[in-house]
């Protein structure tokens, strides 16, 4: 489910290695928090969370989700809140180098990393939540805030809409473009900027200016694990996601 690639200056990419589109199962969220883990178990200095070519992650995977009852949903969900903690709370910096399409989780798990490469090109990010009948966490709320502000963040969540990498840039929804087949290179060519830093004051900045970010998952009311596991188990959601699983197998 993934691989594991070592790099100069003690970087390490975590890429995402579940065909065909690398959607996020309750088996790839653990594999993914734990390789984080042991990244910072093993002292490196910095991570970076890759994809396919032409995509990063297709978000969760709704087929699968779909089978699972109210305690397994709701185990899931606590196990994807976690994982987004351990990208939030990692001691060294991880960037997020999104090699395609990138919606919902896709975009999720980049919100929370200290960087966000995007491939440049026809490829779509965003958070779509709302068209498929779920309500966004509060804590999902609160960092797309923190990174593109109040409205602008409003309008991106009701629309519910995919956008290109060109707008996402435009509203800084991502930090960067690159080139579909550069994007991990543009990532690790941050890290090594940043790594070249006096590694003390560079960590305690970076604790400081994250702190905000962090205290988000001390708070069991911006994680709301039992309103989004009601909300999915809704007649109007389950019906909608139900309708989305068959158009994809038709897709």
């Amino acid at each position: 489910m993934l691989d594991i690639i070592a790099h100069d200056h003690g970087i390490r990419e975590i890429r995402l290695a579940r065909p065909p589109v690398n959607a996020l199962n309750p088996e790839l969220v653990s594999a993914l928090d734990q390789a984080l883990v042991s990244a910072s178990n093993d002292g490196v200095q910095a991570a970076i969370l890759s994809g396919s070519p032409g995509l990063f992650s297709a978000g969760l995977d709704v087929p699968e989700l779909l089978r699972l009852d109210r305690d397994g949903m709701h185990d899931f969900w606590k196990r994807f809140f976690g994982l987004l903690a351990t990208i939030a709370c990692s001691p060294v910096p991880i960037v997020a180098a999104s090699t395609g399409h990138s919606p919902a989780g896709g975009t999720v798990l980049a919100l929370f990393a200290d960087y966000r490469v995007q491939a440049e090109g026809d490829y779509k990010l965003g958070l779509n939540e709302v068209q498929v009948g779920l309500v966004i966490p509060p804590v999902i709320h609160h960092a797309l805030v923190r990174l593109i502000g109040v409205y602008p963040a409003e309008r991106h969540l009701v629309a519910g809409q995919m956008i290109p990498a060109s707008e996402a840039l435009a509203i800084g929804l991502v930090d960067e473009l690159a080139a579909a087949d550069q994007v991990v290179e543009h990532a690790l060519t941050w890290c090594q900027r940043h790594l070249a830093m006096p590694r003390e004051a560079l960590l305690a900045t970076r604790h400081l200016c994250r702190a905000d970010l962090v205290d988000l998952f001390r708070d069991p009311d911006a994680l709301d694990v039992d309103g989004f596991v009601e909300g999915w188990f809704s007649e109007s959601t389950q019906r909608t996601l139900t309708q989305l699983v068959e158009r994809l197998k038709k897709a």
